[in-house]
């Protein structure tokens, strides 16, 4: 065999070793691959702040002057605006504490039957009415009548956490308070807690509405295709 075969043949077996030997640090790669365990701390707002479906206490305290004899203007505006978010399918039990001992103690007692009549007419079951009382403190004070529920809630964790210096950015990282408001607001505007669950079941379609809507669009002067003009060139 001449040295010119010698040495392409040599070359021939020193790149099949090398091939060799880059196909077993590659296989070696791809077996290590699931062993490897990578920690990291969470950077997603929403990960930090996370929005949670939990039971919540709706709370209304009502001032009564010692001179009142029922319920007052004032009084129903608030009442009614805080009734309306009370859930009427769920029928949570409604709550009226009427103070005992207090300088206004005769005038809330007077008031808190007009509220619970006041409560009924509004679609509040009269069966998850209650009036209860609670103590009011000194005789020389005036306590409010508190109106309260449990209810369902889209809430997040308070706000204002600041473990750290927020000038720290080395990690060009959120700092821990970032994102709590806007998810503290997306969570106040949710009507329906139960929207973050899953998906409502479909209403039922209504065809006599849906025919007039076909209708209206079929017989509208713009549905109609307008024929194209012939241009000469």
């Amino acid at each position: 065999m001449s040295d010119t075969m010698k040495s392409s043949a040599g070359r021939t077996a020193r790149s099949a070793s090398l091939l060799a030997i880059f196909a077993v640090v590659l296989l070696a790669g791809c077996a290590k691959r699931d062993s490897i365990t990578v920690g990291s701390v969470p950077d997603d707002y929403r990960t930090n702040h996370p929005i949670v479906i939990a039971e919540k206490e709706e709370t209304l305290d009502l001032p009564v002057g010692i001179s009142d004899r029922g319920m007052t203007k004032p009084q129903q505006v608030s009442l009614e605006g805080f009734l309306a978010n009370y859930d009427r399918s769920a029928a949570p039990v409604l709550r009226i504490l009427v103070p005992e001992g207090s300088a206004n103690a005769s005038a809330a007692s007077h008031a808190a039957g007009d509220f619970a009549r006041f409560a009924k007419q509004t679609g509040v079951p009269a069966s998850r009415v209650a009036i209860l009382s609670y103590q009011g403190g000194s005789a020389d004070t005036s306590a409010p009548i508190r109106v309260a529920f449990s209810a369902m809630r889209a809430q997040t964790g308070k706000c204002g956490r600041w473990p750290e210096d927020i000038a720290n950015t080395e990690e060009n990282k959120h700092y821990a308070n970032f994102g709590c408001s806007y998810q503290n607001n997306l969570a106040a505007q949710i009507a329906n807690p139960a929207d973050l669950l899953g998906p409502r079941k479909p209403s039922p379609i209504d065809a006599g509405r849906r025919g007039v809507a076909i209708d209206g669009y079929r017989n509208a002067p713009y549905y109609h295709a307008v024929p194209a003009q012939e241009v000469e060139y």
